[in-house]
């Protein structure tokens, strides 16, 4: 079983907006299913659609399975069966030899900013980018899925 093990932070955004980064990526993301158990993703960037199936989440771990899918399949998807959707700009950072993918909400999620490492195990040490604050691996209302349905925007904080 394909298997994701991924920690997620919140983003120091003054830190963040001194470093110097590459271009980001924008993306569209739709749901087709969203419910505690299992996801079914469409997204879509400017070359390449996906369609991505992800499990329950025990600590940092979930299943997943992902497929590169026709860029005009994605649209459709989105367009026609998405229940709910968000957009994004992806950042991919290389900080001590590991990636980060530090996403930079828009629309109802402007002003969050989620940056999220891929392990290959649970206990994988790794360093802290001086821009990476709390930690929110475990907190769900950080989940992209559940972003579509309580937007950032809508948070007490």
């Amino acid at each position: 079983m394909a298997k994701e093990i991924e920690r997620k932070y919140l983003i120091d955004v003054e830190k963040w907006e001194k470093i110097e980064k590459p271009i980001g990526q924008h993306y569209r993301q739709g749901y087709l299913v969203t419910d505690p158990q299992k996801t079914i993703r469409v997204r879509l960037t400017d070359t390449k659609g996906f369609l991505t199936i992800k499990g329950i989440s025990v600590g940092a771990t979930r299943s997943e399975y992902e497929y590169e899918i026709p860029i005009t399949e994605a649209k459709e998807l989105l367009d026609n069966f998405s229940i709910s959707e968000l957009s994004k700009i992806r950042y991919n950072i290389v900080y001590r030899g590991m990636t980060w993918e530090v996403d930079e909400f828009l629309g109802d999620n402007a002003g969050l900013f989620v940056a999220e490492i891929e392990l290959q195990s649970e206990d994988e040490v790794f360093e802290l980018p001086e821009w990476v604050g709390q930690e929110v691996t475990e907190d769900d209302k950080y989940y992209n899925s559940n972003l579509t349905i309580n937007p950032y925007k809508n948070w007490n904080r």
